[in-house]
């Protein structure tokens, strides 16, 4: 009877029992791959894809089915994931290119500021043991002394991997312990391995992994053995067979090359998830799995992201702004990525979210999960997503989407647009000529450019959404405000 009447006083007093009890911080194991589409994942409507693991995150998590980030190429986008704000508000346009790669001027240093606060320092002020292992392509610091664009200035207490962008699938040139060599083995299983050990070592206290793999970024091959195998004998579905002039043998070939590579993603997820299960880490982990953009594979006939290029029997001719078979675009299918959490006893098993969700959630979200607090003087473009991911519904949330690509590497395109569920505006600033506007509701695919369209609903779609997008420019103080009328 007195421990009754004890629970009793507890409850009056502070609500509920738990209250009074201090849980755990949650650890975070963040799965960001590279180049990833979300048609690559059986359990979201491919049913040649061999993704048992992430499948598995998906049944036992929650997925957001419109994901998307805010520019469809490598360092841009990273650049938002990690700071909640466009990548033209840091002067980071296009790809970084490393040392190594032709377009690379040691004269024109591009990276992320370090006085810009990421999302990873604050959660290492919070008391997070915080490690990178893999790709980070946010300005490259071996040639310089300073190392100001070092992971490690980031807010990362560890980083192995990738010093710059672009790495092979085997024998990878990476960073560990501060030297940078080649390592022998397939990348994906090395990053893994070094993600495993991040976990044995900190698995006493709150901890905060990125494993940023470098796949499926091309090339694809090689593979293992047993992820090859699904694909083997495959004769691959590929979007768009009846594209004009199609090379349908070579995308064919890539499909089957690009799945395997994902193939080698789920295994190494599987992986994780298992030695976090046999830690007894896995009721106390976060674990997200995303991508910094998608791809296509054919899709409106094209290969690639954002910076993609014509994969046709035919080779397009260069132009003024464009180099051979370039197609700059923002389509859905390389602005949409998989996103997946997964959060015992908190996220809802099988939880589906529709609300349009972009990378530069991440940032508010986790410092939500975190219990860590935001400087005042930090401008963050994102929204906190962790009610949706608690089965909440927000009645007034915004279901547009913005995004950005001013492509300088290789050709020259100043693209900005606009999206709602139903509609979707793209204006490239540099040529008139590639403007395009999509009914989204009945055409998903993107297949039907209404721009030229001369019909008082789209003439109202166009003006509406045009609008909207030099809004939000002169909300960045977008670059392009500069030098360019956009009236």
């Amino acid at each position: 009877m007195i421990r009754y009447l004890l629970l009793g006083i507890l409850v009056a007093a502070f609500g509920c029992v738990d209250n009074r009890i201090d849980k755990p911080k949650p650890n975070i194991v963040f799965i960001y791959t590279d180049d990833q589409a979300s048609w690559t994942i059986n359990a979201l409507g491919n049913p040649q894809a061999y993704t048992p693991n992430i499948d598995q995150l998906i049944t036992e998590g929650a997925h957001m089915v419109n994901s998307f980030v805010t520019t469809p190429v490598c360092s841009p986008s990273r650049a938002s994931i990690m700071t909640s704000q466009y990548a033209s508000e840091f002067n980071i346009l296009d790809f970084i290119p490393h040392p190594r790669h032709r377009l690379y001027n040691p004269e024109k240093e591009v990276g992320l500021d370090s006085t810009n606060t990421t999302f990873v320092e604050l959660i290492q002020r919070n008391g997070y043991t915080t490690g990178l292992v893999g790709k980070y392509h946010l300005g490259d610091w071996t040639q310089s002394s300073d190392k100001q664009y070092h992971p490690t200035n980031q807010g990362f207490d560890y980083f192995m991997g990738l010093t710059g962008g672009g790495e092979s699938p085997i024998n990878p040139v990476l960073e560990k312990d501060g030297v940078i060599d080649t390592i022998k083995g397939l990348t994906t299983d090395i990053l893994t391995d070094h993600g495993l050990a991040f976990i044995e070592n900190n698995k006493e206290q709150p901890f905060l992994l990125c494993l940023n793999y470098r796949a499926p970024h091309s090339k694809f091959l090689p593979v293992a053995d047993e992820d090859w195998a699904p694909y083997e004998t495959l004769d691959p579905k590929i979007p768009n067979p009846d594209f004009p002039d199609l090379n349908i043998e070579k995308t064919k070939r890539k499909m089957k090359e690009y799945l395997a590579s994902v193939s080698g993603i789920d295994r190494n997820v599987g992986r994780i998830l298992g030695r976090l299960k046999s830690l007894g880490l896995e009721e106390n982990t976060l674990v997200i799995f995303t991508s910094d953009h998608g791809y296509m594979m054919g899709h409106n006939g094209i290969e690639h992201k954002g910076n993609g290029y014509w994969i046709t029997n035919t080779p397009r001719a260069a132009t003024e702004n464009l180099a051979k078979n370039s197609r700059p675009n923002l389509y859905d299918h390389a602005l949409r990525v998989p996103a997946i959490v997964k959060w015992p006893n908190v996220i809802s098993a099988g939880l589906k979210i529709e609300e349009t969700t972009s990378n530069l959630d991440w940032y508010p979200t986790l410092l939500a999960i975190t219990d860590t607090p935001l400087p005042k003087e930090k401008v963050v473009r994102g929204k906190n997503i962790l009610p949706l991911l608690k089965g909440e519904k927000i009645s007034d949330w915004d279901n547009s989407f913005y995004a950005e690509y001013s492509m300088i590497n290789y050709s020259t395109a100043y693209m900005r647009a606009y999206r709602t569920p139903e509609w979707k505006l793209v204006i490239d600033f540099k040529d008139s000529l590639r403007n395009e506007l999509y009914h989204l509701e009945e055409d998903p695919e993107e297949r039907h450019n209404l721009y030229k369209v001369q019909e008082a609903v789209i003439e109202n779609q166009k003006r509406v959404l045009r609008e909207k997008i030099i809004r939000q420019m002169r909300k960045l103080n977008d670059p392009l405000l500069k030098g360019i009328d956009i009236e």
